[in-house]
């Protein structure tokens, strides 16, 4: 199983709104991509390692795929549509990682 994971880093003076993030972004995305789009999840960041110390991130979606061939012909037609939406809940810019489930 493909994981797509979308990290949103919690900076200095950053804006993140989750519940956008959960109610319309990415509803849409699981929309767009249809059937290769499996499932997602969305991690809210709480803390970090420390006790009292910042979140390093606001927040951390997932999108599961069976496979990087099926998350990229799914994305491929709507990239841009789901890029120009970001602008919409937050001011930072997200890091994404493509990686394969290896234990769970």
């Amino acid at each position: 199983m493909i994981k797509v994971s979308i990290l949103y880093p919690a900076t200095e003076g950053s804006r993140f709104d989750l519940d956008y993030y959960r109610d319309s972004h990415m509803p849409m995305v699981k929309a767009k991509l249809g059937a290769a789009c499996l499932k997602y999840t969305i991690d809210q960041g709480v803390s970090g390692a420390a006790p009292g110390s910042p979140t390093p991130f606001h927040a951390i979606g997932t999108l599961f795929f069976d496979s990087v061939d099926a998350f990229r012909s799914s994305m491929a037609p709507h990239g841009k549509e789901i890029g120009a939406d970001v602008k919409n809940y937050t001011t930072v810019a997200p890091i994404m990682l493509v990686s394969e489930a290896v234990v769970g």
